[in-house]
């Protein structure tokens, strides 16, 4: 306990609290001004005949510029407080003048983010204070005899003046002058600095934690649009997934099973020729090369197809996923280990992501890591199953927009899962995926 009070002031934490708090002063402060008089403004307008459309104006002014200034807070919470919300949808734009001024006053987001405004007004306040009193005379005492010594100076060992700066110690509730006429007094104010910059951060802290209370309370989005909106994201993912995999076996299909079967085609046509020939003019060596042909590219052909067909869906999932893991590990060019702990079986679909979720992480692991030992654990949770690879690799893998592993994020929350990615650089590297056992 008194450790951690003691790293409260340099912690990363809290110094980002600290640059929310300062960053969110002129927000709440000017931002509050702003729309209380815009509201105030447009309420005693819509009240008289000749300024009703003024006011009603003003409001949608006030009310969009308050809804403007939470998207700000939660972009800074975001960045600094690792406090993410879903932004809300658009507000609906109809066609029409009127139209748009009733959606505008309507709109119950807007109002939240105006009532988010006005709460936070006294938060802001607070934070002023605590920022000017504890942060900034905290360090003014940790440096004081400096200053004293810029104030005062040194004349020929006799100081010239001994009053220090009277004025920057009101806040605190010490009337007077502060009369420190020794070196030695001033190392003593020094002292004033202990609880002050012990008691900021986790002031600071406190504030932020309760400015991310009132964002996460009237900001975000209500749990169930929140549900719809996640829905028809993940939906979309599914729907462009699917188109995508189509495409990929249409294009495989025409540039290398069709294409050889065209050529077989071709070949076998060109050796049935030889074969009709007379017989002054037959071939058979140049027939027997043909058709010699032709069988390496129907064989070649049933690969690709093989292949092409255990990409859709590995047949080895037939016999369970533990089986399928077995014969994946097996093939890898290093040693990976393999746990498995499966009591209930999946749904057909969730095997085959979790069947592919761990052959794209051992090819990654094979082509990018430099590693040289893996392992693979699928354990089953409650109704989760978990799907965890590892490898002593050089670490530093990220889910980079187009790769691999963004894909597999896509893929995952299609079905409501999530992928963790534990890999510091020097590895090892960890990815976690998690699925639901029924899709």
């Amino acid at each position: 306990m008194l450790a951690a009070a003691l790293r409260a002031p340099v912690s990363g934490r809290s110094w980002r609290a600290l640059a929310y708090c300062v960053a969110g002063l002129p927000l709440g402060l000017g931002g509050f001004a702003a729309v209380l008089v815009l509201l105030a403004a447009g309420t005693g307008l819509t009240v008289t005949v000749a300024g009703a459309v003024p006011g009603l104006a003003l409001l949608v002014l006030g009310l969009g510029l308050a809804r403007g200034l939470g998207s700000t807070q939660r972009w800074l919470a975001a960045r600094l407080l690792q406090v993410r919300l879903a932004s809300p949808p658009p507000r609906p734009r109809p066609a029409g003048v009127a139209a748009r001024l009733e959606s505008a006053l309507r709109d119950g987001r807007s109002w939240r983010a105006a009532a988010y405004v006005t709460l936070r007004f006294p938060l802001c306040c607070l934070g002023c204070y605590v920022v000017l009193v504890c942060w900034l005379y905290g360090l003014f005492f940790l440096t004081y005899p400096i200053w004293w010594s810029i104030a005062i100076g040194v004349h020929d060992g006799h100081p010239r003046a001994r009053h220090g700066v009277p004025s920057l110690l009101s806040p605190l509730g010490v009337g007077g002058g502060l009369h420190i006429s020794t070196l030695g007094g001033a190392f003593l104010v020094m002292l004033f600095a202990i609880p002050l910059l012990l008691a900021a951060p986790w002031l600071t802290r406190g504030l932020a934690h309760a400015d991310a209370w009132l964002l996460r309370s009237l900001l975000a989005p209500a749990s169930l649009a929140a549900r719809v909106a996640e829905l028809e994201r993940t939906r979309a993912l599914a729907v462009d997934d699917a188109a995508a995999r189509l495409r990929k076996v249409e294009r495989d299909l025409h540039d290398g099973t069709q294409a050889r079967l065209a050529a077989l085609a071709l070949t076998l046509g060109m050796a049935r020729e030889k074969l009709d020939e007379s017989s002054d003019a037959a071939d058979p060596d140049r027939a027997r090369a043909l058709v010699e042909t032709a069988h390496a590219s129907a064989k070649q052909a049933l690969v690709e197809l093989r292949d092409l067909a255990r990409g859709i869906h590995p047949p080895v999932l037939d016999n369970g996923l533990p089986e399928a893991l077995e014969s994946l590990v097996g093939q890898s060019v290093f040693p990976i280990g393999l746990g498995t702990e499966i009591a209930e079986r999946p749904t057909p679909a969730i095997e085959t992501i979790a069947y592919f979720c761990a052959a794209e992480l051992v090819a990654n692991a094979v082509k990018h890591s430099g590693a040289t030992t893996g392992r693979v654990e699928v354990v089953q949770q409650g109704g989760v199953l978990v799907v965890r690879v590892a490898d002593n690799g050089r670490g530093g893998a990220h889910p980079a927009p187009g790769g691999g592993l963004a894909g597999l994020a896509e893929r995952v929350q299609t079905v409501d899962g999530t992928i963790g990615i534990d890999s510091p650089a020097g590895g090892p590297t960890v990815v976690t995926v998690e699925l639901p056992m029924h899709a």
